[in-house]
């Protein structure tokens, strides 16, 4: 028996990994996509549930292989029942977050690329912890499953995939963009790529990467600030990335994909939602295929910044309106359970 540091993780096997490892053990084809069937479709959890292969492949998958499922340390449900948030344990004991939202018939995953965040955003709980370590395609699949499992016995199904969790993305790019592919195979995971959202904070190499994927995925940017001065503080990694590069990227990724940018905003009171802000916005985005997400800050404990007033934003609206600057005021859920933007962040080291 291997030991469980030499086993495989099946869920960072592509299929054809998977067709190529069974035909080494001497497996037809059509059992490798029963096994693929069980992983995605039908979400097992042990392998005594994969009636359908032979005893034999079944005790060699035991030896071999492995379902790493995440181990639920802690669950938070918010007062009106839209949002809910789960630690989960990973194989190494490592915890990352992953928020479950739902509204009218939508249901939503919000899921995470890493142990902590290298960026360094100072408003952001996960930006706060620091850095801990990647995961890999198979973690960051598992999120998905841990909430397809839960809502398939509820006659329910998701529907949307935001990678807006714990971590930057496209710092994880390759195990990341192997997690889109799966989510988005109509074999396996099924999420039409118009309902999944990858965002980032604006590092530039990989946006010019994803644009030359062969994914129809949304892009969002957390932009927070239109002037060099004041990113910098907000989103440190805007010292490596400045806004005239990372705008210069962002026209190269609408151009070259015909997708919007979906640019997010969150409003912290006296500090980005000037109308001075709003007007350096509205220059950046004059002829830009974009949408601005406005959303009021949620609190974290080592941040001293305060969400926006009403009229403040009302008076940064009116500025993008004037530019007939598209954009949205998003509501804000989660924060009750420290489950919303910028909010993730493990209890547990």
């Amino acid at each position: 028996m291997m030991t469980a540091d030499q086993r495989i993780d099946l869920y960072d096997l592509d299929l054809p990994s998977l067709e190529a490892l069974l035909a080494t053990w001497g497996q037809p084809r059509a059992h490798a996509r029963l096994v693929w069937d069980w992983l995605y479709r039908r979400l097992a959890t042990e392998f005594d549930q994969m009636t359908t292969l032979p005893p034999s492949l079944r005790e060699r998958l035991v030896a071999e292989t492995m379902l790493p499922i995440p181990h639920v340390l802690a669950r938070q449900e918010a007062p009106d029942g839209e949002t809910r948030k789960d630690l989960l344990q990973l194989a190494d004991s490592r915890q990352v977050e992953v928020v479950l939202l739902r509204y009218r018939q939508r249901r939503s995953a919000c899921i995470s690329t890493q142990v902590g965040c290298t960026c360094g955003c100072p408003f952001c709980a996960t930006g706060q912890m620091g850095f801990v370590r990647h995961l890999t395609t198979g973690e960051i699949v598992a999120q998905v499953l841990h909430l397809q499992r839960e809502l398939a016995a509820q006659h329910r199904q998701l529907s949307n995939v935001v990678l807006m969790g714990m971590g930057e993305p496209l710092l994880n790019y390759g195990p990341t963009l192997e997690a889109v592919r799966r989510l988005i195979h109509p074999r396996a995971a099924g999420i039409p790529p118009r309902r999944i959202t990858l965002s980032t904070v604006g590092i530039v190499p990989g946006i010019r990467r994803l644009a030359d994927e062969d994914l129809a995925i949304k892009l969002a940017v957390s932009l927070h600030a239109a002037t060099d001065e004041l990113r910098d503080r907000l989103v440190p990694v805007n010292r490596r990335y400045p806004l005239d590069h990372l705008f210069d990227v962002l026209g190269a990724y609408t151009a070259r994909t015909g997708r919007r940018v979906l640019l997010e905003w969150v409003m912290i009171d006296g500090v980005n939602d000037t109308p001075e802000q709003a007007q350096a916005l509205a220059d950046r985005l004059a002829g830009m295929l974009a949408h601005v997400n406005l959303i009021r800050l949620n609190a974290t404990a080592d941040y001293a910044g305060r969400p926006s007033t009403t009229s403040a934003i009302e008076a940064f609206i009116a500025v993008l309106d004037r530019a007939h600057i598209p954009h949205t005021m998003r509501q804000r859920r989660g924060a009750a359970i420290s489950a919303g933007c910028g909010q993730l962040r493990s209890r547990f080291r």
